[in-house]
């Protein structure tokens, strides 16, 4: 399958390449950075919206340690696991909640794994910061997802 050549990438094409969905492909990596490198990567309106979790999360959960992993920003406690990653899909993007049955409400979406719940997040919906941020809150104080 040929390489599909995005905005994302600069003029010499050595940009980030968009994977199905339009997932920005991105090494594996700890810190801040790839996390920013990916945000950097989403295409259209998901940059923005990209840009707002990542603001969200590191406001509500301060010393936030970050890694991009399988293409996509992961959140967590350095040493104690993962609590929340996001991803592009065509259409959304998907926050996943590693321990989401725990949440209160639960986010509304199923997962093949018992304890994951996903929010799916499309361009004409109104972001509700305060669950958001409510869920955030929660899922950063259970055990992280060890991976």
């Amino acid at each position: 399958m040929p390489s599909r050549r995005t905005s994302a990438e600069g003029k010499s094409g050595s940009g980030p390449r968009l994977l199905s969905g339009g997932n920005p492909q991105i090494p594996k990596g700890e810190g801040d950075e790839p996390v920013q490198a990916y945000i950097a990567a989403m295409p259209g309106w998901k940059r923005a919206l990209g840009v707002a979790i990542d603001r969200l999360v590191a406001r509500t959960v301060p010393g936030v340690h970050k890694a991009v992993k399988w293409n996509q920003p992961f959140y967590g406690h350095e040493g104690e696991g993962w609590f929340l990653a996001f991803r592009c899909y065509t259409d959304y993007v998907q926050l996943q909640f590693f321990r989401g049955t725990s949440l209160d409400p639960v986010p509304p979406k199923a997962s093949k794994h018992d304890e994951v719940r996903y929010l799916d997040i499309h361009q004409d919906d109104d972001l509700d910061e305060d669950r958001l941020v409510s869920w955030i809150e929660q899922a950063s104080r259970l055990p992280g997802e060890k991976m």
